[in-house]
This record gives C-alpha cells, sequence and structure tokens, in this order.
C-alpha cells in the first residue's frame, strides 16, 4: 500500500469539499479490491481534520442496504467517522452552500454509554452499551462527480458523510421494536420515502454489531458518548432546493434537516 497515494488522494478529496467542485472517482487509481487502500485514504483525512482541531463524535455506517452492496459488488457495509461540526440540531437550518450534491435519508441513531472493545461483540452487548436511541437524518454527499461511486470510492470519501441531525426524543432500547419501526421521509408535507428498521441488515443492531467489531480491528473502539448513525431505513432523496426534510419514526418521533440557500 502506498502511502504517498493515500496522502494525495486524501488531498484530492479534502480540496473537493473546500471548494465544492467534485472530482473523478478515486478508483480510476485505487484498485476495486483494494478496501485497505481506501480506509488509508479515509484515514488520512480523518487525522487532518483532527490536527485541525475538529472532534470525532462518532461513526455512522454506510451500505446497509443488501440491494446497494449487491450494485456496488460488496457483501459488508462501510464506515466513517463524525465530527461534532457535522452535526446540527433538530430543525437547525443549514445552508447548501456548504454542500455539493446533497442526499438525505433516515437513520436510527444510538448513543453509547460503554465502551465497545471486545473482538466479537453480541446483540446483548450492543444493548448493554446503548443509552438510548434517536431519531436521525443523515446528509450524504460525494466528492465524488455525479455520484459515480464504487466501494472504494465511498470509502476513500469517508463513506460519503457531510452532515447529520438528530432528534430531540431520546427513547431506551426496551420501549422500542427496531426491526418493525416504520420510517416516513417528507419535504415539506410530501412523503418521498419510506421504510422500516428491518431495511437496516434485517435489524439495526445487526449493523451496530458490525461496526463495533470492525472498529476494534482498526484499533479505534466506540466509546462512550459516540453516536452510531446505524444505517437508512428507506431510499435516500436527492436535495436539490431548500426545504424542510422531516423523518417520523414510530416509536422516536422524528427529525428535521430544514435547508435553507
Amino acid at each position: 500500500m502506498s502511502e504517498q497515494l493515500a496522502q494525495s488522494l486524501a488531498r484530492r478529496l479534502r480540496n473537493a469539499e473546500n471548494t465544492r467542485v467534485p472530482v473523478s472517482p478515486v478508483r480510476e487509481e485505487i484498485a476495486l479490491d483494494d478496501m485497505a487502500l481506501a480506509y488509508a485514504v479515509q484515514q488520512a483525512n480523518v487525522d487532518a481534520r483532527r490536527a485541525q482541531g475538529e472532534r470525532i463524535v462518532g461513526r455512522k455506517i454506510g451500505l446497509t442496504s443488501l440491494a446497494v452492496q449487491r450494485q456496488l459488488g460488496v457483501n459488508q457495509p462501510d464506515f466513517g467517522a463524525l465530527f461534532a461540526n457535522m452535526a446540527y440540531g433538530d430543525g437547525e437550518p443549514m445552508s447548501l452552500s456548504r454542500l455539493i450534491q446533497p442526499k438525505v435519508e433516515a437513520e436510527i441513531a444510538l448513543v453509547l454509554e460503554r465502551d465497545l472493545t471486545h473482538e466479537k461483540h453480541t446483540f446483548a452487548d450492543i444493548i448493554a452499551a446503548t443509552a438510548y436511541a434517536l431519531a436521525a437524518i443523515e446528509v450524504v454527499d460525494s466528492r465524488i462527480r455525479n455520484w459515480d461511486i464504487r466501494f472504494v470510492d465511498t470509502v476513500a470519501d469517508n463513506a460519503s458523510s457531510a452532515l447529520f441531525v438528530l432528534g430531540s426524543r431520546p427513547v431506551r432500547l426496551a420501549d422500542l421494536d427496531l426491526v418493525a419501526a416504520a420510517m416516513t421521509l417528507s419535504c415539506d408535507g410530501e412523503v418521498l420515502s419510506r421504510g422500516s428498521g428491518a431495511a437496516c441488515l434485517g435489524n439495526p443492531l445487526n449493523a451496530a454489531v458490525w461496526l463495533a467489531d470492525m472498529m476494534v480491528k482498526m484499533g479505534t473502539p466506540l466509546r462512550a458518548g459516540d453516536v452510531v448513525l446505524t444505517g437508512a431505513l428507506g431510499p435516500m432523496v436527492p436535495v436539490t432546493q431548500r426545504g424542510t426534510f422531516t423523518a417520523q419514526i414510530d416509536g422516536l418521533g422524528s427529525a428535521c434537516a430544514v435547508f435553507t440557500e
């Protein structure tokens, strides 16, 4: 694996984010099966952000839809880092000028109260470590032109993450049916996406177990206080103009992402 190449591609993606001018796919220089190099590019940008004083507040899980996995030719999800300056409050305005080609998806977020440090985790470990769940909206954005991505492209690009909104109704897992929880995602009252907890690898806890194991393997285990975005509950929706997107999830209430010009 070339450290020089990883740093070069990381700079390319950082520049695309800063200038809001997307770039060609990184798979032009990374083999389609070179997951290690793709994550090295991601980590180079995580290190660059932390060097500038940014704070990691959790992780996101991507590619939790089996249909999307098949589309990208993989059999597992991916992950990206969440930073404090990516977080918006429920209903807090966010400017479209900060983004390139954004889309939104409704998710269930877990907030941890215990570290997850086992080599292999179970549902019981995740449940015991979770303080509460929240409705959430993830704003995904690709620094790759026209969303022309494969697995290594999105991994290198921090799992195509951009911003996220957490709802304001914390609920303990004992009071939720994560699998059956129905979701609607609407914009200014028009429903654009529907789904349920079952759309996220069959159960959002499957995604959380995968992430907990992966983060231990990577040497950066999930810690108390971390936010975990477990993955989309239904199809993502492009954001093309200002408006209010509302994710309504049974048992969790809602989360609202408000886009301004």
